[in-house]
């Protein structure tokens, strides 16, 4: 009888423990399915329902159309009061050096130690001096120089549009005073009224533009400026300068070379020694005949600049373009911020009701 009763309390023991276990699964299968409901509700919240950007841009679409009807005719506006700028551009072949390279590569292997030790140059050839002659160009000295011989530095610093009416160069009167001939322009130190020829050599650097072909040797040179006209005269003037700039110098270098040979000849008894000197002058003559000879000694026109028609800045149609897009875009993303966040602050309300 007391062995029924306990293996009847056991038995009942056991059925509770299992009903428990029982009901502890099932009330974590429902707090797991729970969290799933609760995870796919936030994914789905968090997914981004194209239709429902559709519906956001459709809704704030006067909002798109206004910003972007203003960025248009800010761009027009923009494009519009940009004045023009014109490029003139030729293209260069360095200068053969007919008539005497021969001769000066022949001695420059026969007699190059000699003429190196007396300070002499028998040439580096047509590349060397055109490359020479394109560092020059680009040299602050050289700018300089140029903007100074030319008058160039009110044009360059004040000049602000081309007048195609009256064909002349308007300048900014809050720089320069053309009446009276007087710098107007506010700077702060070091900086003066009247800009200074560092300033210049900067602003024209930019406008100018040089290129060689290596595989062909012809080089381009560009450069923009509001008066067509100006932009072409500017290119003969650096063409002309630059070859004159090397004519002089290398007169100045083959001048100095025979002054050395002949006062050193005075001194030389050796009959061999006597014919080396008279070559190299007889060379540095020739040097000399070439340099008064050639009019573009180290650069030659192949293809003269002329005088632009067209401009070739600024592209206002580019810069219309461009502005319309950009003001669009701008007012899809207002529009989608303005309706994410009315969404959001609507959701915060229903927690809290």
């Amino acid at each position: 009888m007391a062995k029924n009763v306990e293996s009847n309390g056991s038995q009942g023991i056991n059925d509770q423990n299992q009903f428990s276990s029982a009901n502890l699964a099932m009330v974590q299968q429902q707090m797991l399915l729970a969290q799933m409901q609760q995870s796919q509700t936030r994914t789905q919240d968090d997914e981004i329902d194209l239709a429902e950007l559709w519906r956001a841009v459709w809704a704030g679409k006067i909002t798109i159309i206004i910003i972007s009807f203003v960025f248009a005719v800010a761009s027009i506006y923009f494009a519009l009061s940009q004045p023009n700028v014109y490029k003139a551009s030729a293209i260069l072949a360095p200068a053969s050096n007919e008539g005497g390279a021969g001769g000066l590569s022949a001695l420059a292997g026969q007699f190059g130690g000699l003429a190196s030790m007396a300070g002499i140059n028998l040439g580096g050839g047509a590349s060397n001096k055109t490359d020479l002659a394109l560092e020059i160009i680009k040299s602050r000295t050289f700018i300089q120089k140029f903007i100074e011989k030319h008058n160039l530095l009110v044009p360059i610093m004040a000049g602000k549009e081309w007048d195609i009416a009256t064909n002349t160069l308007i300048i900014d009167d809050t720089i320069y005073d053309l009446t009276n001939n007087k710098w107007l322009r506010e700077a702060k130190a070091p900086k003066k009224a009247k800009p200074s020829l560092w300033e210049a050599f900067v602003v024209f650097s930019d406008l100018l533009n040089l290129s060689q072909d290596k595989s062909t040797t012809m080089i381009t040179i560009e450069l923009e400026y509001y008066s067509p006209e100006m932009a072409q005269q500017w290119i003969n003037w650096l063409i002309s300068d630059v070859n004159e700039f090397m004519r002089d110098q290398d007169q100045k270098e083959a001048q100095d070379s025979i002054n050395y040979l002949t006062e050193q000849l005075k001194n030389i008894h050796v009959a061999s020694m006597e014919s080396v000197f008279y070559q190299l002058i007889e060379e540095q003559t020739k040097n000399m005949m070439l340099t008064k000879v050639k009019a573009e000694y180290v650069l030659k026109t192949i293809d003269p600049a002329q005088i632009p028609e067209e401009n070739a800045k600024p592209k206002r149609a580019l810069i219309v373009v461009l502005g319309t897009i950009l003001g669009g875009m701008l007012s899809v993303l207002i529009v989608l911020i303005r309706y994410f966040s009315n969404k959001a602050g609507n959701k915060t309300v229903n927690k809290k009701a």
